[in-house]
């Protein structure tokens, strides 16, 4: 996606916003409704139930070229319940990524097959790869069992073998992954991994741990069950003395970086859509790379789900992911209906007038995605800030409350998100069962007078010739805000009217348009001033914790405390005791079997967070929207923004109606 550099004024900026609201106003509610009057359901709910299997793989049975159907499928197959109906084989549901990269819309729309998963509302885990599983009643012995039967997608065996393969031979391997992910190590122990039989393991944590299965269930540690061992010990030193040879005979520098370039990264990374040869687990597997304009992929003979009528999944032939990084080139093919559900970016605010416009012709219509998060855009500043000066500015609290007081957050909203949303900090969303309303609703009252007078407390009363507050050595108060646009364009219009906003109170805040990977180097690197972003863990917020306390380096605004902690103290800074509180709190919930006593906790996490007021809201973020052509069914109504979406709804259940297209 292009990124937009903000020459406009703020009056400029205004008057755009009243034009689209104008716009909005004369299309009237039916424009902005995800379900417009006039649009009956006529499909048809007949379904070709004689068929068990894809027409296009019974040719296969039939001509030799593949094994009968009972062979393909495990011995207690999943079954998913469809949304709607029944579904009928055949066709190809199209979308779109707006670059060469594993984009979480790839994985959540292609790959979201962990061990256990989230119910379409992701309120209850349930079976999926496991069938089933115990916890011991410490809370520290997980044991799954498999599937029997389950196969690859070349129709090869997938046991115990391929788990142990993964977490010994590839997570627990230094060269491969320097640090163990934290879901299997909570406390910094990694756990144990036994195969008890063939489709039977066990992990074993040295301490109990409350939040394995949710982790699991949120695409946690995804190449722990994603690695086919017989593929991929082909390019591993453990199994072939050969491998550092062959790498350099195909370019690579060593072993572990032709591993990880095969696949041994799982699905988050880009590696694992480049290879077809790599066998997976999916409803479709690759079978047209993404090295170019677009990824194909088709279906997995192998798949291991039914219909409640024991019809194989997936229904549908193919998925195409379509590459276009013009945002107005995406709303105009998404206007000509050819495509649904994608990524999240490329169906805004100001795009959905124009979709709105285009159902009836384009013959699609809007789905509800009820937001995961507790903000649509924060101002981060860096708290552990390289620069003596500079980080006692950003640590006084009341030069943070200063800039929330002086933000008009109503003007924000009815101008740039055009009225969607409402005045918020921080606090989880109020459905999480986890919301604090201090933490929701301190220093959001516009009030310049009183964002002036915390300046002046915090001890920058002195300004210079233009009106900016001066700092103790003589230099004018200020920091630069770094943005990217490629997740959400709004942000550059958001910052522009920030910087106007402490501009007025003496701040001199200059924006900068970043580059994503840029911008990420130089957080991990700990050289950014101050930078803009969403707000995550607004539902479940135990599994996305860093917007409440630095847990890890991904805390912009305390990397060095997350370091400390992320490190077992042996990199980073030390932090005070307020966040060092937070990390001993947490350090007790990853090890608390019971959900109640690990909300409690958290919720002690939370106060602190709000007495420290680390980052600074603006608005808790209202239901988005996605685009779904009216043939494509069983597309459920309303999804969840969060990890993995729209896995959880079962795209492997998306079928064409041919009365609805």
């Amino acid at each position: 996606m292009r990124s937009p550099v903000p020459r406009s004024s703020r009056r400029d900026l205004l008057r755009l916003g009243v034009t689209t609201a104008v716009t909005v106003a004369v299309a009237g509610c039916e424009a902005l409704s995800v379900k417009p009057a006039g649009k009956a359901d006529s499909a048809s709910r007949s379904a070709d139930r004689a068929l068990k299997e894809a027409p296009a793989l019974a040719e296969q049975v039939k001509a030799g070229a593949l094994p009968p159907r009972a062979e393909r499928l495990p011995v207690k197959p999943m079954v998913v319940r469809p949304a709607e109906r029944m579904g009928r084989y055949g066709g190809t549901w199209k979308t779109i990524l707006t670059s060469v990269d594993a984009d979480p819309h790839l994985v959540g729309s292609a790959a979201y097959e962990p061990l256990v998963r989230w119910d379409a509302d992701q309120r209850n885990v349930s079976a999926n790869v496991a069938e089933s599983w115990e916890v011991s009643r410490d809370g520290r012995a997980y044991t799954f069992a498999l599937r029997e039967g389950m196969k690859w997608s070349d129709g090869e065996p997938y046991t115990a073998d391929d788990l142990l393969f993964a977490y010994d031979d590839v997570l627990s391997v230094k060269e491969l992954y320097p640090v163990m992910s934290a879901q299997f190590a909570p406390d910094g122990v990694p756990a144990k991994l036994e195969k008890l039989d063939d489709h039977t393991v066990r992990f074993t944590f040295s301490e109990p741990h409350g939040l394995f299965l949710e982790q699991l269930a949120s695409n946690g540690g995804s190449q722990l069950h994603t690695l086919p061992r017989h593929y991929l010990e082909q390019f591993h030193l453990k199994y072939n003395p050969d491998a550092d040879e062959q790498a350099k005979d195909e370019g690579f520098a060593d072993w572990t970086e032709m591993f990880l370039a095969k696949g041994g990264t799982g699905p988050g990374e880009l590696s694992a859509w480049q290879n077809p040869d790599l066998p997976c687990i999916f409803p479709w597997r690759v079978v047209e790379p993404l090295t170019g304009n677009r990824l194909v992929l088709r279906r997995n003979p192998y798949y291991w789900k039914t219909d409640p009528e024991g019809r194989q999944l997936p229904y549908l032939d193919e998925v195409v992911f379509d590459i276009i990084t013009d945002p107005q080139v995406s709303t105009l093919k998404l206007t000509e209906g050819g495509y649904s559900l994608v990524t999240p970016g490329l169906v805004t605010l100001q795009s959905k007038p124009v979709l709105a416009g285009g159902r009836d012709k384009g013959r699609y219509h809007f789905i509800d995605i009820v937001s995961s998060r507790m903000n649509d855009a924060t101002f981060v500043l860096n708290l552990t800030h390289k620069d003596p000066a500079m980080r006692a500015v950003l640590q006084n609290k009341d030069f943070r409350i200063a800039l929330s007081h002086a933000l008009n957050r109503e003007e924000l909203i009815k101008v740039v998100l055009l009225g969607q949303g409402e005045p918020w900090q921080t606090s989880p969303r109020p459905e999480s069962g986890l919301y604090l309303e201090g933490l929701a609703t301190q220093y959001l009252e516009y009030d310049v007078a009183k964002a002036n007078d915390h300046l002046d407390a915090a001890g920058y009363r002195r300004r210079d010739r233009d009106g900016f507050r001066l700092r103790p050595d003589g230099r004018r108060l200020g920091f630069t805000l770094e943005v990217r646009t490629n997740f959400n364009p709004l942000w550059a219009d958001i910052a522009q009217f920030a910087s106007q906003y402490w501009k007025q109170i003496g701040v001199d805040v200059r924006v900068k348009i970043q580059d994503p990977t840029l911008l990420f180097t130089r957080i991990e690197a700990n050289e950014h001033d101050a930078v803009m972003d969403d707000g995550d863990g607004g539902l479940l917020p135990l599994l996305t914790p860093q917007w409440y306390f630095p847990v890890s380096v991904d805390a912009a605004y305390a990397v060095e405390w997350g370091r400390w902690y992320q490190t077992g103290g042996t990199a980073g800074v030390e932090p005070p005791p307020g966040p060092r509180r937070q990390m001993e709190l947490f350090d007790e919930i990853k090890i608390t079997p019971d959900k109640r006593r690990r909300e409690e906790l958290f919720m002690e996490i939370l106060r602190i967070s709000q007495e420290e007021f680390y980052v600074i809201g603006t608005a808790l973020p209202a239901a988005r929207y996605n685009v779904v052509q009216d043939g494509l069914r069983n597309v459920v109504r309303s999804m969840v923004d969060d990890c993995c979406e729209p896995g959880p709804s079962g795209p492997e259940q998306y079928f064409w109606s041919p009365e609805d297209r």
